[in-house]
């Protein structure tokens, strides 16, 4: 692999454009977007530093008695003219040709025009705050999330997120100029979905202290076409099949419980573990087969279940096992690897002879509330592009990787054909802090544990007699002070970009023939 230089960045903000022609980043309060072929600046641009008109009238609040109004110091978020603020939202338009950037501590969002540096739009959230900006699926409209306050009560460690009190959703268009108001999202992050296809918009909203979900046409103006009440208590998340027809729902920690539904709101089916013993905190992650047959359901537990798509009942579950079966491989991080390659060059997985035994750290508290995890953060499972393998991180093995084969027939079978099997296991030296499925190509993986490297693993090896074998290996980042916290593929599965706490590299693939690396965009 090809490595660039080191750049900064802030709040881990980089993105490739659509196309890969285009890099992103966000550096405090300015946008800068690079050319991926050359890595040269084409636009740069700075956000507005003064707040919103009406974030400027409350910073002027009443001060205490005995105090004059204009010695008080303000209390809004907003700040004061001229004011660094760092952007905490970025992103580019379906068809690059507009990226936006927002500040959510001022409530305001800043359109620009890739083809004209000097026009630019203004979105002020104004007294209501600003918690999420991002682009809907046209291209041409901002969705952004807004509330009146965060308030964080004595019990906010149970239900691991803060409670947002009066959330709006404000749809901007860029071509009329005009906004859409939706009343009471239930969640900034994970409560909303659009369908593949951009033709609606599902939104998990809370209404009189029930969960609803609404479903808006976005054709037509945001109408709304269907609002129906969940069966949850609490909502935590909502996943949108990739079919666009289902959708489930999941509890908070409070109860280990999933609901599958119609977009017309019926209710299909219910998942929850059986047995006496409680899994404690309710669901981590769910995830859907890319066919939309299966959903794959974790939870705090670190069991996996795999629910079908006809009953939607359990066809297997997944556990961590000690043991590791002959079947399966298991590749081990070489032993201070980067000190003896001096960071450069790669170099092979160690493969351990199997049946084998792991050792495995002691298993988790499961009477405290496990970590909060970020709503960007990469799930713990994840499918392939073609759905045939299945990666698995848990957490009671916070160092390694396991990859399940998993059939991927057209209509669901009988369940004893439809079990997955433990392929490999990826073992490292220290927590994973990330990995990533290729975009494009099905059998190519890439991962990080937040140290000097980036570690790959691919399949698509060919012997000799035209079999497959899969390959893992240890690549070094070329600098001094460089540690991979977090990585992302670019569109054409041609690159990375790895991500440290200010600073970011890319990585590309160099062909064969000589060719390729640098982020040559695709012809």
């Amino acid at each position: 692999m090809d490595f660039t230089e080191i750049y900064k960045q802030s709040a881990s903000l980089v993105a490739f454009s659509p196309g890969t022609h285009f890099l992103l980043t966000a550096i405090q309060d300015r946008l800068v977007v690079r050319r991926a072929d050359s890595f040269q600046i084409a636009r740069s641009w700075a956000l507005d530093p003064n707040p919103a008109p009406t974030a400027g009238a409350l910073s002027q609040t009443q001060a205490p008695s005995g105090k004059s109004t204009s010695t008080s110091k303000p209390q809004n978020p907003g700040g004061t003219t001229g004011e660094t603020c760092n952007i905490t939202h970025a992103a580019w338009s379906c068809d690059a040709e507009h990226v936006l950037g927002a500040c959510a501590r001022r409530g305001v969002v800043e359109v620009f025009k890739m083809r004209d540096e000097t026009w630019r739009a203004r979105i002020d959230a104004g007294a209501e705050g600003l918690v999420n900006a991002e682009w809907a699926p046209d291209g041409r409209s901002v969705v952004c999330f807004s509330e009146w306050g965060v308030r964080a009560p004595v019990y906010a460690p149970l239900l691991f997120s803060p409670v947002h009190d009066a959330l709006r959703v404000t749809v901007w268009s860029l071509v009329t100029g005009t906004a859409t108001y939706i009343q009471f999202p239930a969640q900034p992050e994970r409560g909303h979905a659009w369908r593949a296809d951009g033709h609606y918009f599902l939104l998990a909203e809370r209404h009189k202290s029930r969960d609803t979900l609404g479903v808006y046409d976005a054709t037509a103006g945001l109408r709304l076409v269907r609002h129906f009440p969940l069966p949850t208590a609490s909502l935590a998340a909502l996943a949108l099949s990739p079919t666009g027809t289902h959708v489930a729902v999941w509890e908070g920690p409070l109860e280990h419980k999933l609901h599958v539904l119609s977009l017309a709101g019926t209710l299909l089916g219910t998942f929850a573990p059986t047995g006496d013993a409680d899994p404690g905190f309710g669901v981590r992650a769910a995830v859907w087969h890319p066919s939309g047959l299966f959903l794959a359901v974790m939870g705090y537990d670190d069991k996996v279940h795999i629910l079908e798509s006809l009953t939607w009942g359990p066809i297997a579950t997944l556990e961590l096992q000690a043991r590791v079966p002959t079947r399966a491989i298991v590749w081990r991080e070489p032993d201070d690897w980067l000190a003896a390659t001096h960071g450069r060059g790669f170099l092979s997985y160690e493969r351990l002879q199997t049946p084998l035994s792991l050792a495995l750290p002691r298993a988790p508290d499961r009477t405290k509330p496990p970590p909060l995890a970020a709503p960007s953060a990469p799930a713990p499972l994840a499918f392939n592009t073609d759905g045939t393998l299945l990666l698995v991180r848990f957490a009671g093995a916070p160092a390694a990787v396991h990859l399940f084969d998993f059939p991927s027939p057209t209509a669901p079978a009988p369940a004893p054909a439809l079990q997955p099997r433990l392929r490999t296991v990826l073992q490292h030296a220290r927590p994973v802090a990330c990995a990533a499925w290729n975009p494009v190509r099905r059998g190519s993986l890439a991962l990080c544990c937040g140290a000097g490297g980036v570690y790959l693993w691919s399949d698509e090896w060919a012997e000799q007699d035209g079999a497959q074998e899969e390959l893992a290996e240890c690549v070094g980042v070329p600098a001094k002070r460089f540690d991979a916290r977090a990585l992302r593929w670019a569109p054409d599965g041609r690159g990375l970009v790895l991500l440290d706490r200010d600073t970011f590299c890319c990585a590309f693939e160099v062909d064969e023939g000589g060719e390729g690396g640098e982020g040559a965009p695709p012809a």
